[in-house]
Parts: C-alpha cells; structure tokens; sequence
C-alpha cells in the first residue's frame, strides 16, 4: 500500500506505465479512497490510499525501498514520465535499468523488458539526479 496525496497526478503517473486501475472504493465516513492498481497481465496489485483530509506531504519510511515495474522500452518511458514533470534519479546509461520519483517521491526502478538498445545521447550523458 501507498498513501499518495494527489491521487489524480499519482494515476496518471502510473497510467504512464501501463498500470491501469482495476477497482476503487470511496469511503465517505473515512474520508478515503482505496485504488487498486494492476498489469496488462493482472499479475500484481498496488493498492493506492488517498486520505482526504491530508494536508502535508508523506515522508517515506525507512523500511520502505522501491517499486520496480517493467517496461518496453525503458527511453519511450522516462521521456513520457519526465514530460508529465516526473524526476529523473537514474537516467537508463545503460539500457537495462532507471530510477525516477512518483508525484509523492516515491521511488520506481523501471526495467526493460526484452532486447536491450545502446542508450546514446542524452542518456549516457546524464548524471543522477537524487538517490534511489
């Protein structure tokens, strides 16, 4: 489970990444709402909770890592989430492997899925950004 604070941004990040939402419960006594997101193949499920009334910004635990999804092609991927304003904290130099921060900073580990292509500019070029 993630507790996002703008879940419309956090969706459309994950959309991005071709996680599409498979069921949603708005809980008007709770003032929450659960979002359950999955694969093209459904073989696994993030569950996104949304409290309403949130108004700071969620630090991250230190017992939390990463999430990593995935990906055709690892350079279509960063180019689409960097232009929907995501941070870049590992750029691909290498083909197989980035990091890059959800709306609420958390960190996604893309993988590309299949044949790996030489990077070349401007991935190779970059230097990280932030942690991971």
């Amino acid at each position: 489970m993630l507790r996002v604070r703008d879940l419309t941004k956090t969706l459309t990040f994950f959309q991005a990444l071709g996680i599409t939402q498979v069921r949603r419960i708005d809980e008007a006594n709770g003032r929450f709402t659960l979002v359950y997101l999955t694969d093209k193949a459904g073989t696994f499920e993030i569950e996104l909770t949304h409290n309403w009334d949130q108004d700071k910004d969620y630090l991250n635990g230190d017992n939390f890592g990463h999430i990593a999804v995935g990906v055709d092609n690892i350079y279509e991927s960063c180019e689409t989430l960097m232009a929907l304003g995501a941070t870049l904290a590992r750029p691909p130099r290498d083909g197989r492997m980035a990091f890059i921060k959800s709306p609420d900073n958390i960190s996604i580990e893309l993988l590309q899925q299949g044949p790996i292509t030489a990077p070349g500019k401007p991935w190779n070029e970059m230097p990280n950004i932030g942690t991971w």
